[in-house]
């Protein structure tokens, strides 16, 4: 399971990547039944976001945006969810995922006859290879420093664990997948099939210049695991349909091919104003999962709070998801009295500043004076003092303070040496040097501003001259890792469930580790935790390598963020999530009064 960004937070693992550390147990359920989501049939609903969508594939490292997933949630299906009180909730209407074995650990995946794609192909087995294959980097024969071999998929999630296991082995009803692994793997519950399967292998296949989805399977079943030591020639056919699952969904607006937003979900995608909003439709063949009241959602995509409180005032917004500023709750508060219920709490996401392993901060002393001259009191003062009174700077890479094993890791990890402005120390790093630094941010977020201006502040009184490098808010989530900056600010955000988060960000080489951190130490300590289903001694192995990513002076988490949602008594079933999903976990039970 992947992380997921919330400005982009990429949570410490998305739910297809995995969380950076486990919150709760996966605890287990069953799909709802439809009873359970009753209320008025129909209607509509407008949601407000603060980002806007670019793709339709929310699985690559440029695509892994809180938007991008959200819509791809609402539109696709799967074997499980995660429920807010974060339990994996099996979705047996869609299809069947039992552990065979677990010596070795065996995983079967069957899709019930009947689930379809819009465009009326049906869900199959070819569809679970292609995320298989694009999760387990099975192909990929790419050297560390990327100069010989090949990376075919450019996915967003760790794929180790998925890594241990060899070419599935595909049933005779065309509707299922069994994967063996070498070893135990502790996400196996999540590492497939959810919460949905969301790339059609039909048109990767056509897209290719294949015949069909079995042309696509035999092709694949041909060819060897990648091996980085013995590199070969790319094969043009898989290039050609990875160079698409990794590009060929991106977009702003509604494409003119269908089969480029394809549903197999319980909403369909009708419109896109770009950068504005999109307007998705209730899918009438679907049945395989939680049914939704609604028949229209409505998002549209407003940066700033105030511009969100507002709409919800005007009665233009039903729900919003604010990325909070000082004043918002007091605004929404406000509200209370026309019939505005406002939900606060804690999200397992953080805010944080990343330095690139390259150019001005290649050296660690440089790296280590910019961090010396970062106000991190200042901006958990302005930003979230005044919605959690009780904040404070965040001391750890890997957990936040509502998990249990986060005291003793910031005690220990080497956050200390960070705890105060230290304006003398850097300039005696920097030793008369004045490396320029550009930063990247969303500049549309108020909360980035002003963390880019209070750090811009401080970091110019040590000797750097700061760059102002902030992008829109359907451009800067693409920039991540593309070597036009030298730091950047955002959040990642927690699925809540697993520990392949951990290794998703931070390992050496995945897509999402953006400032190209490398440490073989730690690398060998991810390989380790992703086999280990002990608890205890996960936390164990992420406390030891939260202080070797202090120690390696990789940049600061600022602040644990507060989640913020509002909605007006016009809709019912809205639930506060504390992860990435958000409000949208039950969107099937959302209702127009």
């Amino acid at each position: 399971m992947r992380l997921g960004r919330i400005s982009k937070a990429v949570g410490v693992a998305a739910v297809a990547a995995i969380a950076l550390s486990a919150c709760a147990g996966n605890g287990g359920g069953t799909t709802p039944s439809t009873a359970a989501a009753a209320g008025k049939q129909g209607g509509s609903a407008t949601v407000v976001e603060v980002n806007a969508f670019n793709t339709f594939n929310p699985n690559t490292a440029d695509g892994n945006t809180d938007i991008n997933s959200k819509i791809s949630y609402a539109t696709h299906s799967g074997f499980f969810y995660i429920d807010n009180k974060l339990n994996v909730v099996r979705n047996e209407k869609f299809g069947k995922m039992e552990k065979v074995s677990d010596n070795p650990l065996t995983v079967k995946y069957t899709v019930n006859d009947g689930v379809k794609w819009s465009d009326g192909t049906p869900v199959t087995a070819a569809d679970l290879v292609l995320q298989w294959a694009a999760f387990s980097g099975y192909y990929n024969d790419a050297s560390a420093d990327g100069k010989k071999g090949t990376s075919y998929f450019s996915y967003a999630g760790d794929p180790t664990g998925l890594a241990l296991t060899d070419f599935p082995e595909l049933g005779d009803d065309g509707r299922s997948m069994t994967v063996k692994y070498s070893k135990p793997f502790a996400d196996w519950e999540i590492a497939l099939g959810g919460p949905g399967i969301d790339v059609p292998a039909h048109v990767l296949a056509k897209k290719a210049g294949l015949a069909d989805t079995k042309a696509f399977l035999d092709l694949l079943k041909s060819m060897p695991r990648g091996d980085a030591k013995a590199p070969k020639p790319a094969n043009a056919k898989l290039k050609a349909m990875a160079d698409m699952w990794n590009t060929g969904f991106d977009t702003k607006t509604l494409p003119a091919d269908p089969s480029l937003f394809l549903s197999d979900g319980p909403f369909i995608v009708k419109s896109i104003n770009q950068d504005q909003s999109m307007t998705m439709v209730k899918n009438k063949d679907y049945n395989w999962g939680p049914i939704p009241n609604l028949d229209e959602i409505t998002v549209r995509y407003i940066g700033e709070a105030p511009a969100q409180v507002q709409a919800l005032k005007n009665g233009e917004a039903d729900i919003i998801a604010p990325q909070a500023s000082a004043d918002t709750v007091e605004q929404l508060k406000a509200l209370e009295s026309q019939g505005v219920t406002v939900d606060v709490g804690h999200q397992l996401a953080y805010d944080h500043l990343d330095l690139n392993y390259s150019g001005p901060f290649a050296d660690k002393n440089v790296r280590e004076a910019f961090m010396k001259a970062v106000p991190r009191a200042d901006i958990v003062d302005k930003i979230v003092k005044k919605l959690d009174p009780k904040a404070t700077p965040l001391d750890s890479q890997l957990f936040v303070p509502d998990q249990a094993p986060y005291a003793d890791s910031a005690k220990n990890n080497g956050s200390s040496a960070y705890q105060g402005v230290d304006i003398e120390g850097a300039k005696k790093l920097l030793n008369g040097a004045t490396p320029s630094v550009r930063i990247m941010y969303n500049k549309d977020n108020p909360n980035r501003v002003d963390a880019f201006s209070l750090i811009s502040e401080s970091a110019t009184k040590a000797g750097f001259k700061i760059v102002d490098g902030g992008l829109g808010k359907a451009d800067w989530g693409k920039a991540l890792g593309d070597g036009t900056y030298d730091a950047t600010i955002f959040g990642w955000s927690n699925s809540g469930v697993g520990v392949s988060g951990v290794p998703q960000i931070f390992k050496s080489g995945n897509g999402s580790n953006f400032n190209k951190f490398s440490d073989p130490a730690a690398d060998k300590l991810m390989d380790e935790l992703i086999v280990t289903t002990d608890k205890s001694k996960q936390d164990g192995l992420v406390t030891q390598i939260d202080k070797m990513i202090w120690d390696s002076a990789y940049g600061l988490p600022l602040f644990q963020s507060v989640g913020v949602d509002a909605y007006s008594d016009r809709v019912t079933g809205v639930k506060y999530m504390p992860n990435q999903t958000g409000v949208w976990w039950n969107f099937w039970e959302w209702a127009q009064k």
